[in-house]
């Protein structure tokens, strides 16, 4: 099973090199569409990915046009605070991609117009503005992950002192 992160010109690198240590370790694709909001090489970016940067498998587009071109036939969720379906009632098929849009804009509401059945929203109070972009990433990626059993993924852990 494969599981596909895209972040449309995301614009805090913290952000990213969250949602990069996390496909790190869930051994999801990470896909960035640029423009980015940061280089590459920012420190900000790297710290938060700490050491997990040679166990990524990144791809770069020039534009969501780009992206959507090199992955047509995709299926698509796209994570915005609009969407009309949970997260969590979503199936995942196999090499799906969770779609996330910049911290200050979210996805272009044409792209969602174009896509309304595939638009998901994590659940929260109508109040608030959205979440953190690192924190909904997680979220999603592990709901897609539990759907599918959390393949390759070690589920027990052990104590370093004790033996359970």
């Amino acid at each position: 099973m494969r599981l596909n992160i895209v972040l449309a010109e995301p614009q805090i690198p913290q952000n990213t090199g969250n949602i990069a240590r996390t496909c790190a370790v869930t051994g999801a694709r990470l896909h960035l569409i640029k423009p980015l909001g940061f280089q590459i090489d920012d420190k900000k970016l790297k710290r938060a990915g700490l050491d997990y940067w040679d166990k990524l498998d990144i791809t770069y587009y020039e534009s969501i046009a780009d992206f959507m071109e090199k992955n047509k036939g995709g299926s698509f969720f796209f994570f915005t605070t609009k969407g009309r379906k949970i997260h969590s009632d979503a199936e995942y098929p196999d090499n799906c991609y969770l779609i996330f849009g910049r911290e200050d804009a979210g996805l272009p509401e044409e792209l969602l117009y174009a896509h309304p059945d595939e638009c998901v929203r994590i659940p929260m109070r109508s109040t608030l503005r959205s979440l953190n972009l690192s924190n909904s990433a997680a979220i999603a990626a592990y709901e897609v992950l539990r759907q599918w059993g959390y393949p390759d993924l070690e589920t027990k852990g052990q104590l370093t002192k004790f033996t359970w």
